[in-house]
């Protein structure tokens, strides 16, 4: 009875050689670190979605995640062809529509973790009281309400304003927490502060948020 012996080996352009158990381990470790990881991001829903009644792809509605509005979802990669991400929240799994949310900027892990236990940014109070942290500019008013608000589009004032004094603008980038200063002008330009610079910013490329 023939007895049959199965070898790894390995194979070079100069010679073949028997895999020593050193070079499987490496060879593990090597295609484990080439598997990529899904890159996994905290989104806001902006709106009620019923995919049931509300989505564009009837025959795919039951893949698709429901949500209200304030939900925090966790996505995984980026947007599909058909602007869809791959997301969960509250125990479901689905598509959610790309267009219905916005990104949390948040790269801390923990406070991801925090995120997703809570679930919900509030609903309500939506507005606040100007504080001293926002405050500190002539062109604001001691009354002015500050609102939280997310950018759903890019905005470059130099290649998008309508505006000839486009330097007065602030640039800014899709998902980009905006606080607005104050009232909209009759322009539709609010006063607001990026990442701590502050300037006019167009009204139709935000979105209000919730305070969390």
């Amino acid at each position: 009875m023939e007895t049959s012996l199965e070898l790894d080996v390995l194979i070079y352009p100069d010679e073949v050689r028997v895999a020593t158990p050193e070079d499987l381990l490496q060879w593990e470790l090597e295609t484990a670190s080439q598997v990529s990881v899904p890159t996994v991001r905290l989104f806001v829903a902006l709106y009620p979605y019923n995919p049931a009644a509300m989505s564009p792809n009837y025959e795919t509605a039951a893949e698709e995640l429901p949500f209200v509005p304030g939900q925090i979802i966790k996505v995984f990669g980026d947007k599909d062809a058909d602007g869809f991400y791959h997301g969960e929240s509250g125990g479901l799994s689905g598509f959610v529509p790309g267009n219905m949310v916005a990104e949390i900027p948040v790269d801390d892990e923990y406070l991801k973790h925090l995120l997703m236990q809570q679930g919900f940014l509030p609903v309500d109070h939506t507005e606040m009281p100007l504080t001293s942290d926002l405050s500190g500019t002539g062109s604001v008013r001691d009354d002015a309400v500050v609102r939280r608000m997310v950018a759903l589009f890019d905005y470059d004032p130099w290649e998008s304003s309508p505006n000839v004094d486009s330097e007065a603008e602030l640039g800014f980038r899709s998902g980009d927490i905006i606080y607005v200063l104050g009232d909209m002008d009759p322009d539709g330009f609010y006063y607001g502060d990026v990442h701590g610079r502050r300037g006019l910013v167009p009204s139709n490329f935000l979105q209000p948020l919730p305070w969390n």
